[in-house]
């Protein structure tokens, strides 16, 4: 029970690593937010099934992180529902692939938009409350996308380079507070975006790795689960990367 009576909000919640880590932050004891572009019923249940199987409570927001004043007013209502917040994991984002002579402004703004900009200003409000207490670890989701530069990734890969940047601005600017701001850089991990991966550009980064497969969205919830816990008091401004080795 690394979490146990902790409060945690985690953006993107609903599937992939989002889902496995709300997952994991329940089962070991954090009452979990989990922010979401649509709170269907389905997914209300999920949650619902969630707090009643391992005692937490477990809450939906709605937001969509291409529009601004629906950020503010997720702000606003995390802060109703939870008057402290232990950790904040920002894992919502979109990828988008094409090369760099093809890549359309209006698609780099919306990619900066939803996987930068939005994160930040989410940050910003909810980091109050953390700061307010003290204490508080926040979890940027970044990708190995940032780092390595195959063809086709200028704009998501841009995205997820400047968070990662930011993730250790706010590590020596909070740590004053109390607060820990790392982040995870995955590699090539079975959710959506997989699937939206040509074979051959999956093929090529599995292959580049020492451990030659597919990372887990379990493998990040795991991570993520460390450096939200006090197991990693001591850890602020990394990028982990979580992607079986690409070296």
């Amino acid at each position: 029970m690394l979490l146990k009576d902790k409060l945690a909000v985690i953006t993107g919640a609903n599937r992939g690593i989002g889902r496995a880590i709300t997952e994991t932050f329940a089962a070991q004891g954090a009452s979990v937010i989990a922010c979401m572009r649509e709170a269907s019923d389905e997914k209300q249940q999920w949650l619902a099934s969630l707090a009643q199987q391992h005692g937490v409570t477990a809450h939906a927001v709605g937001v969509d992180l291409a529009d601004e004043a629906s950020v503010k007013a997720a702000v606003r209502q995390i802060a109703s529902l939870a008057p402290r917040i232990d950790v904040l994991v920002n894992n919502a984002g979109v990828a988008s692939g094409a090369i760099f002579q093809m890549t359309s402004m209006t698609e780099l703004r919306r990619l900066f938009e939803i996987n930068f900009f939005s994160q930040i200003l989410l940050t910003q409000g909810l980091a109050r409350s953390m700061a307010r207490h003290k204490a508080g670890s926040i979890i940027n989701i970044a990708s190995t996308a940032a780092m390595v530069a195959d063809p086709g990734t200028l704009a998501y890969g841009s995205s997820k380079a400047a968070f990662a940047r930011a993730t250790q601005s706010m590590a020596t600017e909070l740590g004053a507070a109390g607060i820990r701001v790392n982040a995870i850089a995955p590699g090539v991990t079975r959710t959506d975006m997989y699937d939206q991966m040509s074979e051959a550009a999956r093929e090529k980064l599995i292959a580049s790795s020492a451990l030659k497969r597919a990372i887990e969205p379990q493998d990040v919830a795991n991570m993520a689960l460390f450096l939200a816990s006090d197991l990693s008091a001591s850890v602020t401004g990394q990028i982990m990367r979580v992607d079986g080795g690409m070296v």
